[in-house]
């Protein structure tokens, strides 16, 4: 029995293909629920020493998909086939059926038997969070960086609650996870049961889809449903309750079960309409100044966005989410539009006559003022979600369905008419590179301080733009934003629609687990590290490559930046140092790294920034590098919330008043 929540219409968009899990044995297996007692030949697997089984070894390409992973054929020497085994159990053979190799988890009392049994598995590795939340991150992390679901797990009561804002992130962001929670005994639930919390009433408008497991039979069928909802269609967080006499009781699993979502089948989009892309062409093709706005739902397009935007010689302007689908240094980037984005980019939404808005929501932080956004511009919408297709702003054309599958179909057409060199917008690309040249993205130097955009700067040359970067919430996430030049998709992790502070420390781990070779930099902030600071013992115990460059200001910086800009400067609670004595840096982020065995050191000067950054990248293992940087600095430009681009704020920091 199962309790679904409705696919709830959420923010960010992405275009996944459908997953589909390794196809375990055929062989049909009778259900049967006896009451014996546990044989004693469970092949009890001693501590293996830490390897990841199924991580990308390079870097993921810039024209990666979402795939299920590659797996040899399965079995399973602790069980014979007719041997009835415990819930838990069959749950972790059901994970590992599905390809899973690294889990998330924390234990509990309501979910002390699923870690048992992962203890019987030799395929998954339990990667240890220090808090729930912590881990909830990490399986986003691991999602964002490889395209496969993430699966954390967790105990009743608050160990269940402590994964809601993972959740809340996962369904605005369209992140394929899977969350597995314990519950108090089916007998008890609704008594007020020790650590008993409604999980699945609470989670129901944050997540794609929950179930409360009510049948120990039920499990084989519900996690592999649960893994197709996350992957498939918009993709998005599942969650599963499982009571803890569902997880003890004896059963033989049937592998054979089909899932059961046919009203979600029916809903999947179909293929787009000839006649619409053909529409498409036809709107490129009379247009002058074209510009393409795409986001998180062209991730898995990338290869296929290049080749339109090679056809057609259309500029790109990314949303947060998007950045990486197309090369940011890329002579037609426009970089990121919105809010924090470059003059240049929503210049060119402004004055353009064709916006082609491809995996986007229309976000208030990149519209502004919707009236005003794009007003000159006929809109082409793509979107895989039907609810977000004219929930904000009212397209012309609209296609839903997959943004890889449409650009194929368009591409296809362009090639055929021979489009390329045929469609000549050098005049609007000239245009474009004039305001590129009048507003680049810039800023200034005082003395030895170190601006934290040029820190930034300096990790993008040391890496060659080649890192995996995670971030918290705040100015030093906009900076990212602005000054890496990501190069592919799945390189830039970032809690985009919830805003999460305490994303970026998790999230790296994650993202080291999925990628054992890569380079990943958790680029963070004071304020947003400390909430998860916990998760540094995680690191060091992994022994996690987790490189940290943390820029420092004593302060919850984007929230004085709107002080300064709109509340005359008056500090209301934004200070995060020692008001005793403001001289010092407080807390004093190199003692956590110590207390949990990480290598840090601490700048304050300019001229000793590139040799530290260095040094971080250089150490082998976790690093903390601790950056001092002014808390007087501004994200720019900036259009203020609700205003449109002629409202845009190029100029001006907290050094001067308003």
């Amino acid at each position: 029995m199962s309790n679904m929540a409705a696919v709830a219409a959420a923010p960010s968009t992405s275009t996944a293909p459908i997953y589909r899990p390794p196809s375990p044995s055929k062989a049909p297996l009778t259900i049967s629920t006896l009451t014996l007692t546990l044989p004693s030949t469970f092949n009890h697997t001693k501590t293996r020493s830490l390897h990841i089984s199924n991580s990308l070894s390079k870097p993921i390409s810039s024209t990666a998909t979402t795939s299920s992973p590659t797996t040899e054929k399965f079995s399973f020497p602790r069980f014979a086939p007719d041997e009835p085994r415990k819930g838990a159990d069959i749950l972790v053979e059901a994970l590992e059926r599905e390809g899973v190799t690294d889990v998330f988890a924390y234990p509990g009392g309501a979910s002390l038997e699923i870690h048992q049994a992962l203890t019987r598995s030799n395929k998954i590795r339990n990667v240890l969070p220090r808090h729930e939340q912590g881990g909830v991150f990490a399986a986003e992390g691991y999602a964002r960086a490889s395209g496969l679901p993430g699966v954390c797990i967790a105990t009743s009561g608050p160990g269940a609650t402590n994964l809601v804002s993972g959740l809340a992130d996962a369904l605005l962001d369209s992140v394929p996870i899977v969350a597995i929670t314990g519950q108090v005994p089916r007998r008890m639930i609704g008594t007020d049961a020790f650590q008993e919390t409604p999980i699945v009433e609470v989670t129901r408008s944050i997540t794609k889809h929950n179930y409360l497991v009510l049948d120990v039979d039920d499990i084989p069928r519900i996690i592999k449903e649960a893994f197709f909802l996350a992957s498939s269609g918009r993709p998005g967080p599942v969650l599963i309750d499982i009571p803890k006499d569902i997880q003890q009781q004896l059963a033989v699993p049937n592998w054979d079960v089909p899932m059961k979502l046919h009203g979600y089948l029916s809903r999947l989009p179909k293929n787009p309409n000839e006649l619409h892309l053909e529409q498409i062409v036809r709107l490129i093709s009379e247009s002058k100044k074209p510009v393409l706005y795409v986001g998180g739902g062209c991730l898995n397009s990338s290869e296929e966005l290049r080749r339109f935007v090679e056809l057609t010689g259309i500029p790109v302007a990314s949303t947060l989410m998007g950045l990486g689908a197309f090369p940011v240094g890329d002579e037609l980037s426009l970089q990121m539009l919105g809010m924090h984005g470059t003059v240049y980019a929503n210049y060119a939404v402004d004055k353009s006559d064709l916006l082609l808005a491809f995996g986007v929501r229309f976000d208030d932080r990149v519209t502004g003022k919707l009236e005003a956004f794009a007003s000159r511009a006929k809109i082409v919408h793509i979107d895989i979600d039907s609810a977000e297709i004219g929930k904000n702003k009212q397209p012309h054309v609209s296609v839903c369905g997959d943004v890889k599958v449409a650009l194929q179909r368009i591409n296809k057409i362009l090639e055929s008419r021979g489009a390329r060199g045929k469609m000549d917008f050098r005049a609007w690309r000239e245009e474009l590179n004039e305001e590129k040249v009048k507003y680049p993205l810039s800023f200034k130097t005082f003395g030895e301080a170190i601006p934290p955009q040029y820190a930034i700067q300096v990790l993008e040359e040391l890496t060659d733009g080649n890192a995996i970067i995670s971030t918290g919430v705040g100015q030093h996430q906009m900076w990212a934003a602005q000054f890496y030049k990501y190069k592919r998709p799945r390189q830039w992790l970032t809690s985009g629609g919830l805003g999460a502070m305490g994303f970026g420390l998790p999230a790296a781990i994650g993202a080291a687990v999925a990628n054992p070779d890569s380079i990943v930099v958790d680029i963070d902030g004071d304020g947003s590290f400390i909430m998860n600071i916990q998760e540094l013992a995680t690191i060091r115990v992994e022994n996690l490559p987790v490189k940290i460059m943390l820029l420092n200001n004593q302060h919850l910086g984007m929230v004085v930046q709107w002080e300064d800009r709109f509340y005359k400067a008056n500090r209301a609670h934004t200070y995060l140092g020692n008001p005793s004595n403001e001289s010092e840096i407080f807390p004093n982020m190199l003692k956590f790294a110590e207390a949990c065995g990480i290598p840090a050191a601490r700048i304050t000067r300019k001229d000793d920034l590139r040799a530290a950054i260095q040094k971080m990248l250089n150490t082998p293992g976790p690093y903390l590098l601790d950056v001092i940087v002014p808390h007087q600095e501004h994200v720019l430009p900036m259009i203020p919330s609700g205003g449109a681009f002629k409202d845009v704020i190029t100029e001006g920091d907290g050094r001067t008043k308003y």
